[in-house]
C-alpha cells in the first residue's frame, strides 16, 4: 500500500482536484454553466465553422470551446468539461516545467498557473476559448521538446510555417509557444498579428488581446495576462533547476507540506473573492426564470431577501405566475415600480428579464422587441440559442409562421434544441392551420391574452397596458395582478382604488394586498369600508397599526406590520 501510495500520490492529488472543480462548479454554481450557454449558439453547419469561426485568429480554438460550451446546458457534463479542462492543464504544467526527479516534491508548485485560471473564471466574461487555447498551446511546447534533433536550418523552416498556422488556430497564446521556444520567434509572432490587424476587421487591441478570450471586446482581466507570464518565468527556472537541482532535491516532507499548505490557503482564500456574490445571486435569478422555476424563486427570496431591481422584479415575476402576488408582494423587499419591472438597461439579462415579464403578461410583440435587444446587447456580438427559440415562439403567437420556421431550421442545426425546433415545426407542417398552435397550453394561451391592436407603448404607462390586457381578456390575471399592484407600489392610492373597482366588477379577486390598500383608502378619508370587502383580522391588524403609529411612528412594534400595504405606504423600506 505505501508503495502504490509513494508511486500514485501525484496522480491521486490530481484526481482530487479535479473533483473539487467538479464538485464547485455543479452545486455551488451550476447556474453560471447555464449562463454561460446561453450567449452562444453553436450549430453544425459548414459555413458556421469556414465563414464565421476560422475567418479569425483563434477561430479553431474558439470552435472547441463553443463546442464543449454547448453541453453545459446539462450542468454535470459542464462541470465534468471544466474540470478535465483544468485537469489536463495541470498535468501539463507538470511534464513541461517540473523535472520530476528534482523536484518531485513540490509537485503542489505545478497547481498555481490552473488555480490562477480558476480565481478568474470568477469573472463570467472569461470565455473557455483562453482555457482551450492555453491548452493546445502546452501541448505544443511539450510536442516541440519532444522532437527528434533536426539541423537548425531545418527547424527554422519548420518554425517559419507552424507559427504563423498556430497564431491562426489559437490566437495570441501562439505567442506563449514562440517565446518558450526562443524569444526571436516571439519578436515574429508579434509581427504575424500586427500583420493580421492590418487587413482583419477587428481594432488592433482586440487582435493582441485575443478577439474570443474575453466577452467584452478590447479588454483583458490583469489575471488572464499573467498566467502566461507565470509560464514564462517557469521556463525561465528550468535552466535554475538544472543548476541547483541537487539543492531542491533535499527538501524534505515538511517542506512540501509547508509549499502544499500555503497554496491550498491562498487558493481557498482568494478564489471565492473573485465571484461577486451580488452580480451571481442575479444570475441564478436569471436561470430560475429561465427554466420557469417560480417555487425555487420564492424560495430563494425568503432564504435571503431580495434588494436589486432585477432579483426583486423576478420575485414579483414568480409571485404573479404561482397567482400569489396579491398576497405575498409585501411579504418580500419592494423596489417602487421597477419591482415590477426594471429599468431597461442594456445588457443582456436585465433585457431577458423584462422580456420574460412581458411575455407572460401577454405583450408578445413587446417581448419580441426585448429578445431581440437582450441579443444586441451580447458584448462579443454573439447569437444566443435562448434568444433564437424566444423569437420563434413569439412569431408563431403571432401567425408569423414563416418567420418563426426561419428561426426553427436555424436551432435545427444544434444539440439541444433540435428536438423543440423539429417539434415545434411539426406543429406548422399539421396542415391544419395553426390550430395545433391554439391548442398549445401557452402559446394558444398567450395568443388570446395578446392585444390585437397596434400600439406604442412605454415603461412608464405599463398599468394602462395591464389595464387593455385585462379588460381584452378577464382570465389573464397575471395582468389583473400588476394592474393593482403598480399603483400600490407607486404610493398612488386614489389611482389604486380606480383600478381595485374596475377589475372586482369583473372577476371575484380581492388578495391581502388589495383589502389593506382599500382599507388604507376608507381610513385616509375617516370611513368605514363597506361590509364583505375587508375581513375582520385586516380590519383589526389595521386598526392596531394605526394606534401605533399614532402615538409614536419610530416604535419597533411597527415591524410586526413589515409585510402589510400600511407599513410600505406610511413607514417605507
Amino acid at each position: 500500500m505505501k508503495r502504490l501510495l509513494s508511486k500514485y500520490w501525484k496522480i491521486g492529488l490530481t484526481i482530487l482536484f479535479g473533483l473539487a472543480v467538479f464538485l464547485f462548479w455543479r452545486f455551488r454554481y451550476p447556474f453560471v454553466l447555464s449562463y454561460q450557454e446561453q450567449l452562444q449558439l453553436f450549430l453544425f453547419d459548414d459555413d458556421y465553422f469556414f465563414l464565421e469561426r476560422m475567418s479569425e485568429p483563434g477561430g479553431f480554438a474558439r470552435y472547441i470551446a463553443e463546442f464543449l460550451m454547448q453541453f453545459y446546458n446539462i450542468v454535470t457534463i459542464g462541470a465534468a468539461i471544466i474540470a478535465l479542462l483544468f485537469m489536463l492543464i495541470q498535468r501539463l504544467t507538470w511534464q513541461l516545467f517540473y523535472p520530476r526527479k528534482i523536484v518531485g516534491k513540490l509537485y503542489v508548485m505545478s497547481f498555481i498557473p490552473v488555480l490562477m485560471l480558476w480565481y478568474a473564471m470568477g469573472d463570467e466574461n472569461v470565455m473557455l476559448t483562453y482555457i482551450v487555447s492555453l491548452m493546445i498551446a502546452l501541448a505544443l511546447i511539450l510536442l516541440w521538446r519532444k522532437v527528434p534533433y533536426l539541423p537548425r536550418i531545418v527547424k527554422w523552416c519548420l518554425l517559419l510555417v507552424i507559427l504563423p498556422l498556430v497564431y491562426w488556430l489559437i490566437g495570441p497564446m501562439a505567442l506563449l509557444v514562440a517565446l518558450w521556444i526562443h524569444p526571436v520567434w516571439g519578436f515574429y509572432v508579434m509581427g504575424c498579428m500586427l500583420l493580421s490587424a492590418h487587413y482583419l476587421p477587428f481594432p488592433m487591441i482586440r487582435v493582441v488581446l485575443g478577439v474570443s478570450y474575453y466577452r467584452v471586446p478590447s479588454t483583458l482581466p490583469y489575471v488572464l495576462i499573467a498566467i502566461p507570464v507565470v509560464y514564462l518565468l517557469q521556463g525561465v527556472a528550468l535552466v535554475f533547476f538544472r543548476r541547483f537541482g541537487h539543492a531542491l532535491s533535499k527538501v524534505g516532507k515538511r517542506g512540501a507540506v509547508v509549499c502544499s499548505v500555503i497554496v491550498v490557503v491562498a487558493a481557498a482564500l482568494l478564489i471565492p473573492m473573485n465571484f461577486d456574490k451580488k452580480k451571481y445571486e442575479l444570475i441564478e435569478y436569471d436561470y430560475l426564470v429561465r427554466v420557469g422555476d417560480w417555487n425555487g424563486i420564492i424560495a430563494k427570496a425568503e432564504k435571503q431577501m431580495p434588494d436589486l431591481p432585477m432579483s426583486v422584479s423576478a420575485t414579483n415575476l414568480a409571485l404573479g405566475m404561482t397567482n400569489q402576488l396579491g398576497e405575498r408582494a409585501f411579504d418580500f423587499y419592494q423596489h417602487g415600480s421597477e419591482g415590477l419591472l426594471p429599468k431597461f438597461e442594456r445588457n443582456f439579462a436585465t433585457g431577458q428579464l423584462k422580456g420574460e415579464i412581458y411575455f407572460n403578461l401577454g405583450m408578445v410583440n413587446t417581448a419580441q422587441r426585448f429578445a431581440f435587444e437582450a441579443m444586441e446587447a451580447i458584448p462579443n456580438y454573439n447569437k444566443s440559442g435562448r434568444v433564437m427559440k424566444r423569437l420563434a415562439e413569439t412569431n408563431l403567437i403571432n401567425g408569423q409562421y414563416e418567420v418563426a420556421r426561419k428561426y426553427l431550421r436555424i436551432l435545427e442545426k444544434t444539440i439541444f434544441y433540435r428536438r423543440w425546433a423539429q417539434r415545434t415545426m411539426a406543429m406548422l407542417d399539421d396542415g391544419q392551420g395553426g390550430k395545433s398552435i391554439d391548442a398549445h397550453p401557452l402559446y394558444g394561451t398567450l395568443r388570446k391574452y395578446r392585444l390585437q391592436d397596434d400600439l406604442l407603448s412605454s415603461d412608464r404607462e405599463l398599468d394602462k397596458i395591464c389595464g387593455q390586457l385585462f379588460l381584452h381578456n378577464q382570465q389573464n390575471m397575471m395582468a389583473a395582478q400588476y394592474l393593482l399592484m403598480m399603483p400600490l407600489l407607486d404610493k398612488d392610492v386614489p389611482r389604486f382604488m380606480q383600478f381595485v373597482q374596475a377589475v372586482q366588477k369583473r372577476i371575484p379577486y380581492n388578495p391581502r394586498s388589495c383589502q389593506e390598500g382599500i382599507a388604507f383608502a376608507f381610513f385616509q378619508q375617516r370611513q368605514n369600508p363597506p361590509q364583505g370587502f375587508i375581513n375582520d383580522y385586516v380590519l383589526r391588524r389595521m386598526n392596531e397599526f394605526a394606534n401605533v403609529y399614532g402615538s409614536d411612528k419610530n416604535s419597533p412594534e411597527l415591524d410586526r406590520f413589515k409585510n402589510t400595504v400600511w407599513y410600505y405606504l406610511m413607514v417605507g423600506q
